[in-house]
């Protein structure tokens, strides 16, 4: 049996996950407490074939089974993955406000960035043993629908490896799905330059002066030699997603200009790439 386990931030886009994996031709099942998964599983392997369950935080404290769920997904001979859907805050909310609904984790305040703040937290164990990691900003449904049957049609292969790419600021603490964290504050810094302070590393200059040392670039030149070479190993594991972090001090200058930088070259390479400033 072949089974998927779709799960990600409410209103990521999972109800339209479900609606194509059905498509190809999953029998889904929206919500079902996790504990009853590996039941359902036991009760049904002679006559499904494909199995796909939509599991979020709408079941309460049911939903805290889910990762012994995947644990035990992992220990079976079932064929098996974790497909995780996100978005920017800011596409969250703007949904949100579309339909009219409130968040399921708003709580008496009713404020839907403090739910979403909530729910990524809650999420960061999940994400991180996640298959693959889809960022939906961006995507009307009939991309995200390709998307899908991409990653789940496609053979296993470097295609259809995900990596995340992060900055942070250390004074604001580690990311803690992070797979791999590298400290750039070894690189001059364009806070104490007057006409970069007020910039970020998003803007042209404050990336030109930060490129511009020879350590930057063949830090850089290092980081991405060795994601080439470790993917494939990752890949022989089993593991589709990986997360770089890239850390300074206050999460606006150097690591925002490494992580744009990386990703960059990355996407130069035909890789699947979601970029997140974290503390932007």
């Amino acid at each position: 049996m072949d089974v998927i386990i779709v799960t990600g931030l409410s209103g990521a886009g999972k109800s339209q996950a479900s609606k194509c994996l059905e498509d190809l031709g999953y029998y889904c099942v929206d919500n079902m407490p996790p504990a009853l998964i590996q039941s359902f599983l036991e009760l049904t392997v002679q006559n499904i074939e494909k199995a796909a369950f939509v599991v979020d935080i709408r079941g309460g404290e049911f939903f805290d089974d889910l990762k012994t769920v995947i644990e035990n997904l992992k220990r079976s001979k079932l064929e098996h993955r974790v497909l995780f859907l996100e978005a920017s805050d800011e596409i969250l909310i703007r949904r949100y406000k579309e339909t009219r609904r409130s968040h399921p984790l708003s709580g008496s305040s009713g404020s839907i960035p403090e739910g979403i703040q909530r729910e990524r937290k809650k999420l960061e164990e999940i994400r991180q043993v996640a298959d693959y990691v889809v960022d939906t900003s961006n995507l009307k449904s009939a991309q995200l629908n390709q998307e899908i049957k991409n990653l789940i049609l496609s053979e296993r292969n470097e295609d259809m490896f995900n990596v995340t790419v992060e900055s942070f600021g250390y004074k604001h603490g580690i990311p803690l799905d992070a797979d791999m964290v590298f400290d750039v504050r070894f690189i001059p810094n364009p806070f104490y330059v007057s006409s970069l302070k007020n910039l970020t590393g998003n803007n042209k200059k404050v990336q030109e002066y930060v490129m511009k040392f020879p350590e930057s670039r063949s830090f850089a030149d290092s980081v991405k030699k060795m994601v080439d070479e470790l993917i494939p190993c990752y890949i022989r594991e089993g593991k589709y997603n990986l997360v770089l972090c890239f850390g300074c001090t206050g999460g606006q200058h150097r690591s925002v200009t490494m992580a744009n930088e990386i990703c960059s070259r990355l996407k130069a390479d035909g890789r699947r790439v979601v970029l997140i400033h974290r503390d932007l």
